[in-house]
């Protein structure tokens, strides 16, 4: 990528982070209502912390704090110490404004050394650049589900951002799309932008299988609990049952029941359930017992990669402002991508002679590759520029505030 495009880039991402959040007070920002998410506010560090921390200090220019390292450091083993992730929202400084002053010098800084390094420095971290910019891209997801986790823990429910509802939509009844099977190539194909976990690309041998048209609705899932899904534990997995018993799941996450029926907490408001949008905010232990209650199953995610492939990346992503799933009412194969991630049955492992980066950004994706389950497609909460049919999300078995859905496969 040319320094221009990569500068533009670069102002583009972190200005659609600030978009973001503009609708939310700074009390927003600072609430951690679970260990695994993080408040807004560190989201906005962090992503900072790692243009100052792989590009500007590599670069030999001045950091701002050098106390900001222990603060904002994820996982980063290499980079030194880091914060407890369950007590982000224990630090009441730096505040959202000295972070917002921090931004912008970062941001200065790095348009300018983009625009007037020597040739062979900009070549050495152009690459880190990129990685940086599509990690604050995965940051602007996280942003997203970590705010609509923080408004469902408030008894008022405040919206984050009120909008006229869709109009209405009724999904397309389900049907399958038969793949006869044989070698497949999966994997990136070494063109543009790639996380280092979606390659190499390799062979892998496919039965005949089947594909759901489109995702699991509301609707098809108020069947299930209505069979006392959450209740059989025939349906679950043995670690998934003990997960849902001491959780006492019963329902989605955000789901509430009532006397009249069931309702969910959008980004938008508490509204009833849509029988015809796609479920989500669903594990993958639920997502697995439901399509054992259907008499199907997950794909794996080199089944889903062999039919992804060939459509287009278009869908409802977080551009569209809708920030929650919609019914799909077109389309043979739809929803492939955006409206929810889907679960697959595949374990996230290094595919054949995976090579992760080097230095300290070999621990941004490899390290993780044990406990997991690989995720396809992105979600409402996905940037559209983000997703591609060869993208590895992963999340572990039990997590449910992410935009998780399923679609199955037999």
């Amino acid at each position: 990528m040319s320094r221009s495009n990569l500068a533009k880039l670069y102002v583009y991402v972190r200005r659609a982070t600030e978009r973001l959040v503009e609708p939310l007070a700074v009390e927003d920002m600072v609430i951690q209502t679970m260990p695994e998410m993080s408040p807004t506010k560190w989201h906005l560090g962090h992503t900072t912390w790692f243009f100052e921390t792989f590009v500007l200090a590599r670069a030999g220019l001045p950091v701002r704090d050098r106390r900001y390292g222990a603060l904002f450091n994820s996982y980063y083993n290499a980079a030194g110490a880091m914060h407890p992730r369950g007590e982000r929202g224990q630090l009441s400084r730096p505040t959202v404004e000295e972070i917002r002053a921090w931004r912008r010098q970062v941001d200065d800084a790095l348009t300018r050394w983009i625009a007037s390094a020597p040739d062979a420095a900009f070549a050495e971290l152009a690459t880190t650049i990129e990685i940086g910019i599509n990690h604050e891209e995965q940051h602007q997801e996280l942003v997203v589900t970590d705010v609509k986790h923080v408004r469902a823990a408030n008894p008022l429910a405040p919206p984050y951002r009120r909008r006229a509802g869709d109009p209405p939509a009724i999904a397309k009844p389900l049907a399958w799309h038969r793949v006869d099977g044989g070698i497949v190539e999966i994997g990136h194909r070494g063109s543009g932008f790639a996380y280092d976990n979606e390659g190499p690309r390799h062979r892998r041998w496919i039965d005949p299988f089947e594909l759901a048209s489109r995702l699991v609705t509301c609707g098809e899932w108020l069947e299930f609990m209505h069979d006392r899904g959450y209740e059989r534990s025939e349906l679950w997995l043995a670690d998934g049952w003990d997960s849902c018993r001491a959780a006492r799941w019963r329902a989605p996450l955000y789901w509430r029941g009532g006397d009249g029926g069931w309702s969910s907490l959008t980004l938008a408001g508490e509204r009833p359930i849509d029988p015809h949008e796609p479920v989500c905010h669903v594990s993958f232990y639920e997502a697995d017992a439901f399509a054992r209650w259907a008499g199907a199953r997950l794909p794996y995610e080199h089944e889903w990669e062999a039919v992804a492939a060939a459509c287009p990346v278009d869908g409802n992503f977080v551009e569209t402002g809708a920030m929650h799933p919609r019914a799909a009412s077109a389309g043979d194969v739809a929803q492939l991508f955006g409206d929810t991630w889907e679960w697959t049955r595949s374990a996230y492992e290094p595919y054949p002679s995976y090579r992760p980066y080097q230095d300290a950004l070999a621990e941004y994706n490899g390290k993780f590759m044990s406990g997991q389950f690989v995720l396809r497609g992105g979600s409402c909460a996905t940037p559209r520029r983000h997703i591609r049919a060869t993208y590895r999300n992963f999340f572990p078995p039990a997590a449910r505030w992410q935009f998780t859905g399923v679609r199955l496969a037999r």
